[in-house]
């Protein structure tokens, strides 16, 4: 088993296991490849089933004479192995197994796995059964085993079968790996970081060749795993070896870690955290006990069925000891299975019978043995079920076949090469032995040491024959039918197993003769023919059949058949029982054919037989398919030839009708003539079956058409709604889904069959349910829904290549399909090709190495961007804007009255601006290009450079700053944001990203860039595929900004998991989570600062209670209280104590004493201890209030977010006096605004009123004063810029994402107030301190603003680059315009806990003054907002083209109590997927859609998987782009035309080129993906028909083309034509008399029953059907006709005479009048139902006799007696004997 991710099922996969002395190589079919250490020799392996393999290793001597002298148990010999990554497992012995098969489940005796006993080590395995494929049935077919005690002599044979015990899934189980597969997208995954599809690298695939879930799952670190397992080096390699020392001693097989002791023997934490030796990090207290690993837990369970004591001949030669299991399957009571093994020493084979009995246990019964030298299974006689090759003593080749008869075989061995040995050429050659079958091949090993491998396959490759022995097998007793079987094989082999047309249909007739004891047919010489020799031998030919029916020779009079069977005579003997079975069985395998138009060919072929063996069983069934197949004898038998005490009277006298049955079922469900099954014939005879192919149903189209029209016909049961048509439908399709129907059985299903069940599909694809599986919407041609509710929805990439929509309009399509290309008029209008400048820059981006080709802003997301901005050029703007891989330009005022120098400085003022502003820009280009890349290359991933170039305008000087003498750490920072940009540029579905994919990008030398790579594939979920190993290959060199990276993203990656393995690395770097503390690990606060952030991250949400009072008591840390230059980052410290302290307890704060003390310990923090005084002095706080507030006030409003405490809320309190204002430092406010806000989540408001109700009531009172003009202390103007900051970034929060309108207008009115003051340049000292506030309030409603929308305001602050804008403007301004287009206008923002608290801790309001400022706030953690992000754009895709469409929905909102519909246009971004209730598409474009989030879960995944709404556009309309207004649809430009329904029931010849909708190929070519209709339209509907049938003809398909594709019904078109044929065919042709069958029962269907049960009417919900009645009417009129020509004449008269006297119709010279007349005979009598001759005779005899006591004309009574016993007789179909027909009857009656 193979899982390549997280959220993928487990897959089965093959694998090639190379043994060597000391490991084994594994191979698996996929390209992956393992190494295994083994701790022994393997003697042997073998496969077992249902995976892994069994070994079993060699007993070395000195192992042996160990256990001799200490008297000790020997160890297991045979151990089983399921995984790379599995623990070796023994195979347990117990008893009493019940089931493991499909009807039986498998079944354990309670307490088997208690005290497990292991396979005896005595036992040497000889032999295991090998897997069973084909048409076997292997969810019967047992495992066996067989084993060999050489010191007993005993043989013994085991079941053996794959249960993992109950109490070993813990135990075997690895510790700390995941019990159950989470299905999670990879960053809110819970698994481990560790890549389960890696090649080489690969340390966790998790049950790889297992298929139990639960079992085997490993992670790299996990108990028994060493890295090695996953690598082509060896595990000794890797190991080192035994450690010295202390160390621990490991087993190769289960070595959890390599750890030291000191020299007290306890585990010593802080060496090996120093020294980093830790290969992998294990929970230690998951370290398994040594004695509980010692038992190797069993997988495979074996019980022994049987025990033989052998000769020690036998034992001493047990290599050649072989054994075979042969003729698994049903014998129509049990399933069974024979055994045998060949002891070749007393050539003696012993057999077995293992049978199943009635309680699922396995019993194994002996068979009296044979002798034999040698066995072998091969596929022989049977397709699917392998017979016994055995030889014997005396050399000779035998074949056992349908259990214990043999069959002689005599194989002629090759001659000798002229290089073989002189000494060896007079000897004859003689076979000794087999070896290597496979399939039907075997090796046969000679005598002189030479082997000749040869095939005995002796399978019918003729489909017909091999269903007549399928049915026969199931018909015929086992003895009669191997008789049956062998005469065929006989016969078949003095043909030399020809597979020449008819050459096994002959074999079987001429067996089948003999059998029965009938005489072959007498063979009439057909010397009169004219034509020469050659002329004569073609007729000879048996493929002459094939060119009767090719049009192009229907004027060519072809040769006759020179042989025809004509059994004359009367037969002699009278038949039994078995030629009844025999005539029913053919009858039906003929019957089945008829349901199939690709098995018409057939009928022909068939027909003699069954007519000849009907003329001595029941002559009636010959006269039907004489009828269907007027070929099938050359005579109509008179009633002489008939022995009436012959007749099985059993056998009803017309034989069942299928075509009849099943319009019999639809039109009644009451319908007594029912179908049972194929297995079911034979009973009816009183026979059972010999089931020699085991359950295979030769009738199963049948027995499925028979199901599904009963379905469709019968009425609602009671408790299953009500019987209507869409039920019965929908019953029918669940039906054919259960069945595995497929769309292309209906296409060769005949017209009529096929008609109720698309009638019932088109029900099905008008309405669709949201519950049904994806391969029912295939099957109603909805892949709309299939693509959109299938598991993995396919996304269209094109990888380089054109779309389908491009190609088809291409010149290249025309070139391939010879289809012209299409008109400008009708091409797409977003179809302009690009530049050639423009594909080779493309180009030379893809193929270039130079990084510098790559800006960073390229999004692979052309077609959703042009459909979702379309001409909008705002995406460029912004791309343009926020791109720092060009050189930026800058345009300065010019100032005369400045000299030259004054200029210059400004410049390099305004330059550095630029710097600062370019530094930013990757944080807000990380916003908008996140999760543009949905697919990345194995090549060596291009990060863009930074270019700090910048071009001053006017004076056009280019400045060009060298990089090395800026501050390094200003540029450092950069380019982490830099690196951090371009990782999340990378999607979090990109399936490529692996660990050697990530230890392959590493530099040389760690760099701020790498880091920031690292660190944002953590944020996407990709991290977790690194490596454990490769994650210390980054932490050790103790780079900062790699550690920083390394230590959040593994968190991000792994966010509220509480992963144990990260948060033992995360240990390593935060002495708070060491036992000791105060430890100093020379790690730098910052460094710290990101672990403890780590914590929160890992932790989020999960209340852990240790992890939060160590985050708590970070935040007051004593050795920060004085600041020196070990703690200039103390502030950042404090804060990431404080974030990740909240977010461990994010929304979880309660009234409980636990939490009101952590509550009581952050008010503290807040408002500062009181003064006490000691000694007369004050007391030294122990810790900084100014640090520790604004972090508490976080910590609180994360921990009671949304729980609207009151009491929490007024913690936070706003001081509402001067002096109280004064006391606090007014950033201090706007942190608990926000705080506040969170906590009464629920009250904020997108008012005015709101944001009033923030503030104190003396600050609205003082401001009020001061915008009247008054002066007012500068504290409340300060006060009052926080406070409205903090509360707009608060109605920011709420309204993330959502696009509120009130919101929007209300965060604007405030900016610009804001930003009014903020971007003056006073210089006085008050006016600067109030002009920083409005900054960072500036800031913060920007970010707010960029959460809900708006841009143009952000375009002019980008601009605004003076002197007093630092770098946290520009910071603020560049995230604000990410915030705008996220991920391209692909994502937006979540307000969930998680999300907000997320938010909180990117746009915390602490804005650095300079690149490089971490003091107070560490930069990476402005990042964070990734974890926020959700895919709320939903998106509308054509499922045939791929392509992103414009879509009109309706999506269904609940907002509180309140329920809207919002009318959207898609691609657009929708509300939360908590909010949205339903989906709907209602358009006449496309097919209706509706997504039921609420009551259907698997809806709700769907769209929270892709976001995108696959859709199917109906063939009669355009897209939205193409036509915006409509009026280019087929319905409007075919609105004048009227005659296309007549030309359909009526063909007749128009002009099609003055039909308004003539050029259909142009609007097919701009509307459709399918080249089918392309070319239909091209070749099918043109005008260009030479002659009036041509021209006829393209008129009609021009009207069927039209027709399909206003009622979308695409499926139909093949059966308009079909009916069009029906108008056309030949009078002569082979099938008529079928496919008229078939018109009839289309026709009588569509006229008495489409209207009652399938339009929908009975419902009031009427639909026309997809076949006019009419147009089936029509060409039945037309055939009619055509008959009516015949029927009047008098040479027909005269046949019709013969044939109701019962006389018959003798043989006629082919193509003479006469011959013709007779064939028109079956066309007349099936046409018109007219009964059998033999019955008309008893008509005529009742009829005449009541004349007679009437003694006057035959009155009309008598006549309506006739009539309808002669109907009930004869056929079921809607129409019965016709009246013309039966005044023509009693006429010929008269004449006679």
């Amino acid at each position: 088993m193979e899982k390549k991710r997280e959220d993928d099922p487990f897959v089965r996969v093959r694998a090639v296991f190379v043994f060597l002395r000391s490991m084994a190589k594994i191979y698996l079919l996929n390209g992956l490849e393992y190494t295994l250490n083994l701790p022994f020799i393997v003697r042997q392996a073998w496969p077992v089933q249902p995976c892994g393999l069994f070994i079993q290793r060699v007993v070395e001597s000195w192992e042996l004479e160990e256990n001799k002298q200490s008297g000790a148990e020997p160890l297991t010999t045979v151990f089983t192995l399921t995984s790379p990554f599995a623990e070796p497992s023994v195979i347990g012995v117990t008893d009493g197994i019940k089931g493991g098969v499909q009807s039986l489940p498998l079944q354990m005796k309670p307490g088997y796995a208690d005290e497990p006993m292991s396979l005896p080590p005595e036992e040497r395995i000889l032999w295991l059964s090998p897997e069973v494929r084909g048409h076997a049935p292997r969810d019967h077919a047992a495992s066996f085993m067989v084993t060999l005690n050489v010191e007993l002599n005993r043989l013994s044979i085991w079941r053996y079968v794959f249960c993992p015990p109950p109490s070993s899934a813990k135990a075997s189980r690895p510790h700390g790996a995941h019990a159950t597969n989470h299905h999670h997208s990879k960053r809110s995954s819970m698994s481990e970081n560790t890549s389960p599809h890696l090649r080489h690298t690969n340390a966790t695939s998790e049950g790889l060749l297992s298929p139990d879930k639960t079992e085997t799952r490993r992670a790299v670190s996990l108990s028994g795993l060493a890295p090695t397992l996953t690598t082509t080096t060896t595990m000794a390699d890797l190991m080192g070896g035994n450690m010295a020392g202390g160390a621990i001693s490991q087993s190769q097989w289960n070595l959890p870690i390599n750890y030291t002791l000191d020299a007290s023997g306890t585990f010593d934490l802080n060496s090996n955290l120093d020294r980093m030796v830790l290969r992998e990090v294990v929970n230690l207290d998951d370290v398994p006990d040594p004695a509980e690993e010692v038992r190797l837990k069993p997988l495979f369970w074996a019980e022994k069925l049987h025990e033989e004591v052998i000769p020690e001949a036998a034992t001493v030669d047990s290599d050649n000891i072989t054994a075979a299991i042969f003729d698994q399957r049903w014998t129509g009571k049990v399933y069974r299975s024979l055994l045998a093994i060949c002891l070749r020493a007393t050539e003696t084979m012993l057999r077995f019978e293992a049978v199943w009995d009635q309680s699922g246990i396995l019993r194994l019964h002996p068979i009296a043995p044979l002798q034999a030298k040698a066995v072998s299974p091969i596929i022989s006689t049977r397709e699917s079920i392998r017979d016994l090759l055995v030889l014997r003593p005396n050399g000779d080749l035998s074949l056992f076949a349908h259990g214990t008869h043999e069959l002689p075989l005599d194989i002629a061995l090759p001659p000798r090469s002229s290089l073989a040995d002189p000494a060896q050429l007079g000897q004859e050659r003689h076979v000794v032995d087999f070896s290597h079958p496979l399939g039907s091949c075997v090796t046969l090993q000679l005598s002189d040491r030479g082997a000749v491998r040869v095939s005995l396959d002796f399978t019918s490759r003729d489909a017909l024959v091999k269903d007549l022995l399928h049915m026969l097998a199931l018909t015929l007793p086992a003895e009669p039918f191997f008789t049956l079987h062998r005469l065929f094989l006989t016969r078949w082999s003095c043909t030399g197993y020809s597979f020449v047309q008819d050459v096994e249909l002959r074999a079987f007739e001429e067996a089948l003769w003999e059998f029965l004891g009938l005489q072959a047919g007498e063979q009439f010489d057909n010397t009169g023919s004219e034509g020469s020799v050659s002329w004569q031998k073609l007729t000879a030919n048996e493929s002459i059949s094939r060119f009767r029916e090719d049009p192009a020779l229907r004027k060519l009079r072809l040769p006759g058949s020179s042989t025809c069977n004509a059994p004359f005579r009367r037969p002699i003997q009278k038949p039994g029982v078995d030629h009844a079975a025999i005539l029913s069985a053919i009858h039906h395998v003929a019957e089945d054919r008829r349901l199939s138009v690709s098995f018409f060919v057939d009928i022909p072929r068939i027909a003699p037989i069954i007519c000849r063996l009907a003329l001595v069983v029941r002559p009636e069934w010959a006269d039907y398919w004489k009828r269907l197949c007027p070929s099938a004898m050359p005579i109509w038998p008179p009633q002489s030839m008939t022995v009436l005490d012959h007749v099985y009277e059993r056998l009803p006298i017309w034989p069942p009708d299928m075509t009849a049955i099943l319009y019999g079922q639809l039109n009644n469900p009451d319908w007594k003539l029912q179908w049972t099954s194929s297995s079911a014939l034979a009973a009816q005879f009183g026979i059972e079956g010999s089931y020699a192919y085991g359950l295979w149903d030769p009738l199963r189209r049948t027995a499925l058409l028979t199901s599904l029209c009963k379905i469709l016909a019968e009425k609602g049961r009671e408790g299953q709604g009500p019987d209507t048509t869409r039920s019965r439908a929908i019953a029918a399709l669940r039906h054919m889904d259960i069945m595995q129907l497929k769309t292309e059985e209906l296409e060769h299903l005949p017209l009529g069959i096929a008609a109720p069940l698309r009638e019932a599909l088109r029900t099905c694809q008008l309405a669709p349910s949201g519950d049904w599986p994806v391969s029912a919407y295939h099957l109603i041609g909805r892949n709309d829904l299939a693509e959109g509710f299938a598991d993995k929805p396919v996304v269209a990439v094109n990888n380089g290549y054109r779309s389908i929509r491009e190609f088809l309009l291409s010149g290249s399509c025309a070139m391939q399909f010879g289809i012209k290309p299409i008109s400008v008029s009708f091409q797409h209008p977003a179809m302009g090709r690009k530049t050639s400048r423009q594909c080779i820059a493309e180009v030379q981006r893809a193929v270039s190495a130079d990084h510098s080709k790559v800006t960073g802003v390229e999004f692979d997301l052309d077609d959703f961007t042009r459909m979702r901005f379309g001409q909008d050029r705002r995406l460029e703007d912004v791309a343009r804007m926020l791109c720092s891989a060009n050189i930026h330009f800058v345009r300065t005022s010019e100032r005369p009255e400045l000299s030259e120098a004054d200029q210059l400085r400004e410049q390099q003022v305004t330059v550095h601006r630029i710097l600062e502003r370019i530094l930013a820009l990757p944080l807000g280009r990380a916003i908008f290009t996140f999760g543009t890349m949905a697919t990345v290359t194995k090549e060596s991933f291009a990060i863009p450079k930074m270019e700090f170039a910048i071009r001053v305008q006017p004076s056009n000087i280019l400045y060009t700053p060298e990089v090395m003498k800026m501050p390094p750490d200003h540029v450092g920072w950069g380019e982490f944001h830099n690196g951090v940009a371009a990782g999340l540029r990378i999607s979090s579905h990109a399936q490529t990203i692996e660990s050697s994919w990530i230890k392959f990008n590493r530099p040389s030398e760690l760099t701020p860039e790498h880091a920031g790579f690292l660190y944002a594939l953590g944020l996407t979920g990709h991290l977790r595929e690194m490596l454990t190993w490769h994650t210390f290959g980054y932490l050790t060199p103790k780079h900062d900004m790699t550690s920083i990276g390394v230590l959040l993203g593994l968190a991000a990656a792994n966010l509220g998991s509480s992963n144990k393995h990260v948060t033992k690395l995360i240990a390593v770097h935060t002495p708070a989570l060491l036992p000791t503390p105060d430890v100093d690990l020379n790690v730098p606060l910052i460094t710290q600062s990101a672990g403890l952030m780590g914590i929160g991250l890992l932790y989020l949400g999960t209340k852990h209670r240790r992890m939060a009072e160590v985050c708590l008591n970070q935040i007051s840390r004593r050795d920060l209280y004085q600041p020196d230059l070990s703690n200039e980052h103390r502030e950042a410290y404090t804060l990431s104590a404080a974030l990740a302290c909240g977010m461990v307890l994010l929304g979880k704060g309660t009234s409980m004493p636990a939490d009101l003390v952590i509550q009581n310990r952050l008010r503290l923090l807040i408002h500062g201890e009181p003064r006490l005084v000691e000694n007369g002095k004050p007391r030294r706080p122990t810790f900084d209030v100014n640090i520790t507030s604004p972090a508490a006030s976080v910590a609180l409003g994360l921990m009671y977010l949304r729980t609207e405490r009151q009491d929490v809320a007024d913690i936070l309190t706003i001081p509402t006096t001067l002096e109280g204002i004064n006391s606090i430092q007014p950033n201090f406010l706007t942190i608990r605004a926000i705080a506040r806000a969170m906590i009464m989540w629920d009250k904020i408001a997108p008012t005015k009123a709101w944001l009033v109700a923030q503030l104190p009531r003396v600050v609205v009172t003082a401001m009020d004063s001061r915008f009247r003009g008054q002066k007012v202390d500068d504290a409340f103007e300060l006060a009052y810029y926080n406070i409205l900051a903090g509360a707009c970034f608060a109605i920011g929060l709420k309204y993330a994402g959502s696009a509120r309108e009130e919101a929007y207008w209300l965060l604007l009115q405030y900016w610009d107030m804001f930003s009014q003051v903020a971007f003056t340049t006073g210089i006085a000292y008050d006016h600067r301190i109030k002009r920083a506030a409005l900054r960072e309030g500036l800031n913060l409603i920007s970010l707010a603003i960029g959460m809900i929308n708006c841009l143009r305001r952000f375009r002019y602050a980008y601009g605004v680059h003076h002197p007093h804008v630092r770098y946290g403007s520009f910071t603020a301004t560049s995230m604000s315009i990410g915030l705008l287009f996220l991920g391209g206008g692909r994502y937006t923002l979540g307000t969930s806990n998680a999300s907000i608290a997320s938010l909180v801790a990117a746009f915390y309001p602490r804005f650095p003054q300079t690149p490089a400022d971490n003091k107070a706030y560490l930069q990476a953690y402005r990042h964070l907002w990734a974890l926020a992000v959700e895919p709320r754009c939903l998106v509308a895709r054509d499922v045939d083209s791929k392509e992103i469409v414009y879509l009109p929905v309706k999506v269904k909102v609940k907002e509180g109590d309140q329920v809207g519909v919002a009318q959207m246009i898609a691609p657009t971004l929708v509300p939360e997927i908590d909010k949205i209730l339903s989906i709907r598409i209602d358009t006449p474009r496309y097919w209706p859609f509706y997504l039921d989030v609420v009551n259907f879960p698997h809806h709700r995944q769907t769209l929270l998987n892709s976001q995108t709404l696959f859709v199917k556009r109906r063939t009669a309309f355009l897209t939205y782009m193409e036509d915006p207004k409509g009026s280019r649809s087929l319905f409007v430009r075919s609105g004048s035309s009227t005659g296309d329904a007549a030309t359909l029931d009526f063909p007749q010849t128009t002009d099609i080129r003055a039909h308004p909708a003539t050029d259909l190929h142009d609007f097919i070519a701009s509307s459709s993906n399918d080249p089918l209709f392309l070319a239909f339209a091209d070749w099918l509907c043109s005008d260009e028909g030479e002659t009036p049938e041509e021209q006829l003809f393209r008129t009609y398909c021009h009207a069927a083309l039209l027709d399909c594709m206003l009622q979308d019904k695409s499926q139909t078109l093949q059966s308009l034509l079909t009916t069009f044929h029906f108008r056309v065919m030949s009078t002569r042709s082979v099938y008529l008399l079928l496919r008229l069958q078939d018109l009839r029962f289309a026709a009588d269907f569509y006229s008495k029953i489409y209207d009652r049960k399938f339009s929908g009417r009975s419902e009031n919900n009427p639909r026309p059907p997809l076949i006019r009645e009419a147009a089936l009417s029509g060409a039945l009129y037309v055939l009619d006709k055509k008959l009516d020509a015949v029927r009047d004449t008098e040479l027909f008269k005269q046949l019709l005479v013969h044939y109701a006297r019962g006389d018959g119709i003798p043989v006629f010279e082919g193509g003479s009048a006469q011959w013709a007349a007779s064939r028109d005979m079956s066309w007349y009598l099936e046409r018109n139902s007219v009964p059998a001759s033999t019955l008309l005779t008893l008509l005529k005899e009742l009829a005449q006799k009541a004349q007679q006591d009437d003694a006057q004309v035959l009155d009309l009574g008598i006549k309506e007696v006739v009539h309808a016993t002669g109907t009930q007789m004869t056929t079921a179909m809607g129409s019965g004997w016709t009246v013309r027909s039966l005044n023509e009857i009693i006429a010929a009656w008269q004449d006679s």
